[in-house]
């Protein structure tokens, strides 16, 4: 995502080109542009001049709206998956507030 947006202006990006930059393998590059694909947050054309772009400015971006397409949770840890407190000790839990603070952040 960062090297698109460092190199938005140069319109299609292809994937061999961004593992170049980054140093990152192909197959792992591929799984990640998958399901950015599929959540919208990159766009592609095929062909010679085909590769991979951002549909949108790098400002309308978030971190939680990148990191949720490629993981399952954010909650920073299992009792307050999904958004709701599910654990017996809650009502005396002294880390509770802080990680349901956490929590508002990263999916804000």
């Amino acid at each position: 995502m960062l090297d698109l947006a460092q190199h938005r202006d140069e319109g299609f990006i292809s994937l061999k080109t961004v593992a170049e930059r980054q140093d990152i393998s192909m197959k792992y590059l591929e799984s990640i542009v998958c399901a950015l694909k599929k959540a919208g947050l990159v766009e592609s054309t095929r062909g010679k001049e085909g590769g991979y772009t951002l549909p949108r400015r790098a400002e309308e971006y978030s971190v939680g709206e990148i990191l949720r397409c490629l993981e399952d949770s954010l909650a920073p840890v299992a009792c307050i998956k999904d958004g709701s407190v599910d654990c017996a000790h809650a009502g005396e839990c002294m880390t509770l507030p802080m990680w349901m603070e956490l929590d508002e952040i990263t999916n804000a």
